[in-house]
Parts: C-alpha cells; structure tokens; sequence
C-alpha cells in the first residue's frame, strides 16, 4: 500500500480505495459472522439433514413387491453412519398410512409415537431420545404408484462434532477468498483510478499554465470523464470572460492614455508659452477643466462597473428624473433647450438611487448636447419603460451599435466630452438588469430604457457587469 502514502488526504483517488478497502473488510466479516451463526444454530443442521435425506431417497431400494428393504449396496462404505455402535443417526420408511417397512439397527423402539413424526409430510422435526437431542427431515418418495416417506435423524452431538471439524476449514476458505478479491480487486481499482484521473491531471497541468499572456487558450474536453466535463466546460466559459474583460480593460487603458495625452500636450505648450510671456489663462483653464472631466468620467466608469458599489432599493423613477432635470436646468437652458418629464402613475423600479441618477443624467445631457436650439428634450415614464427623446440631427443607423461604445463621439455635440457617458448608462443598466437601446426617431433619437426583468441579486449583477 505504498502508493495510498503518495496520496493527500483530500484525493478522490485516496478515498475510493478506503471506501474499497473498508468495503472488503466489513464484507468478510460479516461472511465470518454471518458462517458462525449459522453454523451455531439449528439452521444449518436443518438444512444438512434435508440435503442428507434428498441423497438418501435416491439410494433406496425395494423388493419385488415393491416394498423398500434399505439402500443400495453402493452406499455400503457410508452404513457406519446409521448401523454403527455409536448409533448416532438412524432412518426408516414408512407408507402413507404410517406403516414401518424399513429401519436401521436403532430399531422400531428408537421412534416416538406422537409429535412432528406422525406428519407424513415433507419437513424437519426434532425429538429427544434417552436425554439427547435429535434433529430430523422426512422426504416423501413415488415408486410404483405409491408414496413412501424416508425419516432421517442425526444426533445433536454428532453435528456439533461435524461443524467443529467443518468450521475452521469454512473461516480459513473464507478468508482465503477475501485475501485474493482483496488484493485482485484492489489492484484494479487503483489501476482504474490512475487511468481515469490522468484527463483531470493533465486539464489541471493546462489549467495551471494559463497566464495574462495565454488568456486565450482553453482546457480540452474530449478525454475528460463526463461527470467533471461541465465543471471544465465552466471554466472554460469563466477563461472567455475574463480573456473579455482583460482586452476590454486594456482597450479601456489605451484610449484613456490616448485621451489624455491631448490635454496634457496643450497644458504643456502652455506652460512653455508662459515661460515666453505669451501664456493664455482661459485656454490652459479648458484644457485643465476637460482634463478633469476625463478623469472623472474614468472613475465613474470605472465605479459602475463594481457590483458591491451598488445599494438596491425601491426608486421612484419620476422623482430620479426630475432631479436629473433640476440639475441640468441651467445648461439646458444655455442651450435654449426644454425639457420635459412626464410620468404615468408611480413607476417604482428596484435600483440604486444614485446610479439610476447617472444614467437618467448622462441620458438628458448626450440629448442636450446634440438637440437644436428652441427644440425640446422629453422624458416619458410607463410602466417598465424609460424613453429620452431629443429633435436633433441623430445619427446614421450604422453609427447606432457605436453609440456605447467607450471614447466614441457623435458629431453635433456642443461640448468636447469624454465619449464615456453612454459607455456609463449601458454598465449601469446591465448591473441592474436592465435593457438599454438606441434608435433614430424621426426626428432626433430617442433612448429606450426597459425593466423586463425581476430583481437581480449580487451574483446576477456580478455575471452581468462581466458579460
């Protein structure tokens, strides 16, 4: 057993064989016991006697008047059983009207006259004779178109001598026989083991290799016992979101320097100006305020994109978007733009408060940004739906799939914004479990928001947010 101390003490492979090995041993010993029992009760003296009598019913032999007169005289090295001096064992047949025809040396005196004897019928029966015990089995038998009935004894002290003799050759042969299943059967289990563990070691080796550089590859299957496939197949599901998440983030980190590199480049040749006299304090102050925007919107991109920074509860959607209105009346008003919120009944979602402000907020800005002047910027509430319509230009219907597309920018905006807005309001609808959709509205476009699903819990927003 060498190889079970190579093995930890949380190996399926340690633990099958234990099973197998306790297995092996409860079973022979309850063979042990069970033999004991057995051999110790009546049970088995029972059974030996009926299986006596059956051999003996086929030994009979009968006279030419077709009565019985004893057995064959093959059976002549076996008489000592019921003619020698011990008189340990007798027999005698009987008719079916309980005639006797034939006995051994015991004599007619031996019988009992009342009891299980005088039942001419096929079973066992005990009786005492001269303060022993004797166990009996009568089998009836047909010949010549009459039913005969051998009764068969044996002595209590002649058995138990038998089954002390018989015993010990039982426990030995039993234990002979579990030593060879134990060590046969061991020896193929652990060799089974070996060969249907090795696809798990060898998907573990692939697992452990896999690194930010090899985010790509993917565990095998095809040799993979079927019982731990969906468990390789989950991983491998797991490997492609976060190979997703990885090139998203690094995608994310590229535009972002990218993005900043401008501003930063304008405040340094302000900077360098200055050094000449020639310095420009507005424009250093746009370039520092759009930088700062940036930044900000990068970190509130990067806030929505956490499940634990969210609180859910029940939100009143028209309140949210009355607050959202309120606080970007002024800049709608700068740009000559209305705006409108009209609410049927009270809508309540299950959302986090603040972020639910976000997305309604980046929502009514982007319209602002790109409605005409004296035109006017609407929010409807019903039901499960949340449209933001603005009259502006919109955009082609190939540009819609990019419009939540991080860093990306429409023309007609008023501003030089981030391109991360929209990019916010999509991950903050999919945290929540929601639906955000673009189309062109004929004119302008109009922003649908749907809440057609139930709650989601931690988990759900967890999967959500690493789609």
């Amino acid at each position: 057993m060498c190889f079970v101390k190579l093995m930890p003490l949380n190996s399926i492979s340690l633990k099958v064989l234990l099973a197998y090995v306790a297995g092996m041993v409860l079973s022979i010993t309850l063979l042990v016991i069970v033999a004991v029992v057995v051999v110790k009760s009546n049970v088995l003296v029972r059974m030996d006697l009926a299986d006596a009598a059956d051999e003996l019913v086929k030994n009979i032999e009968f006279n030419s008047r077709g009565r019985p007169t004893g057995f064959d005289s093959s059976m002549d090295d076996r008489a000592w059983l019921y003619e020698g001096p011990q008189r340990e064992t007798a027999y005698r047949i009987l008719d079916d009207a309980g005639n006797v025809a034939a006995f051994s040396s015991r004599g007619e005196n031996f019988w009992p006259n009342d009891g299980d004897l005088l039942r001419l019928a096929r079973g066992n029966f005990t009786f005492e004779h001269e303060g022993n015990t004797f166990y009996g089995a009568t089998k009836p038998l047909e010949h010549a178109g009459r039913t005969w009935y051998l009764q068969f004894v044996a002595s209590e002290r002649f058995m138990e001598i038998l089954h002390i003799v018989a015993l010990p050759r039982m426990v030995a042969g039993v234990m002979v026989f579990g030593t060879v299943l134990f060590i046969a059967f061991g020896l193929c289990a652990y060799i089974t083991l070996r060969y249907t563990l090795k696809p798990l070691r060898d998907v573990s080796e692939s697992a452990a290799a896999i690194s930010p550089r090899s985010i790509d590859a993917r565990l095998k299957t095809e040799a993979v016992p079927a019982e731990i496939a969906p468990l390789v197949d989950s991983f491998n599901r797991a490997l492609e979101r976060l190979d997703r998440g990885y090139r998203v983030q690094q995608e994310f980190l590229g535009n972002a320097a990218h993005e900043l590199k401008t501003p930063l480049a304008l405040i340094r040749a302000q900077i360098e100006l200055k050094e000449e006299g020639k310095s420009d304090r507005d424009s250093l102050l746009s370039d520092v305020e759009y930088m700062t925007r940036q930044v900000q919107q990068l970190l509130l991109l990067a806030e929505a994109s956490e499940a634990h920074n969210y609180h859910f509860s029940n939100v009143g959607m028209q309140d949210v978007a009355h607050e959202a209105a309120s606080y970007l009346q002024r800049l709608a008003e700068s740009a000559d733009v209305h705006l409108a919120v009209r609410a049927v009944g009270d809508v309540k979602w299950r959302a986090d408060r603040a972020a639910c402000f976000t997305l309604l907020k980046n929502l009514l800005e982007n319209a602002i940004q790109h409605a005409p002047a004296q035109s006017s910027v609407s929010v409807e509430i019903q039901g499960d739906t949340v449209t933001v319509r603005d009259r502006g230009p919109g955009v082609e219907a190939e540009q819609l799939p990019l419009l939540f597309e991080r860093f990306w920018r429409a023309e007609h905006r008023r501003d030089h914004g981030a391109g991360l807005g929209l990019a916010i309001c999509q991950e903050i609808a999919m945290a929540h479990g929601w639906h955000l959709t673009a189309e062109q509205a004929e004119p302008g476009l109009r922003f649908r928001l749907s809440n057609g699903r139930s709650p989601m819990s931690v988990s759900a927003v967890q999967s959500a947010l690493y789609r």
